[in-house]
């Protein structure tokens, strides 16, 4: 389950949309950032690592795509089940193989023992 986020997507993409705009208009300068969070009361570093995620998005800028880091995440997951599921897997079969194993001691003795009544009977 994926966790609660402070902003809602909308608010995300209005404030990265209004710094691309301010960018368009008046060139890349300084402040354009901590402008829009101080409109739209957000802490100027959220909207700098959102406007960073979607220039990688976008191949402006070099680094893990949002699709990627989901299918990664996915990835990890489904390894992380895989990985328990091998040990159930481990632990059963070695609990098998030693039920199997007493299993057949117990055979053995019991047909060691019926050769001995046998032997004993064959002498009188």
């Amino acid at each position: 389950m994926p966790a609660q986020r402070k902003y809602p997507e909308e608010l995300r993409e209005r404030a990265v949309k209004m710094v691309l705009e301010i960018r368009e208009r008046e060139g890349k300068g300084h402040g354009e950032i901590a402008r829009v969070g101080r409109q739209l009361g957000i802490h100027p570093e959220a909207v700098r690592t959102w406007i960073r995620q979607r220039e990688i998005d976008g191949g402006r800028r070099p680094g893990t795509t949002t699709a990627d880091s989901q299918r990664i995440a996915e990835l990890e997951c489904e390894n992380r089940e895989l990985r328990r599921a091998n040990e159930i897997l481990k632990a059963a079969s070695a609990y098998f193989a030693r039920e199997l194993c007493a299993t057949r001691r117990r055979v053995d003795r019991a047909e060691v023992g019926d050769l001995r009544h046998r032997a004993v009977a064959a002498a009188w």
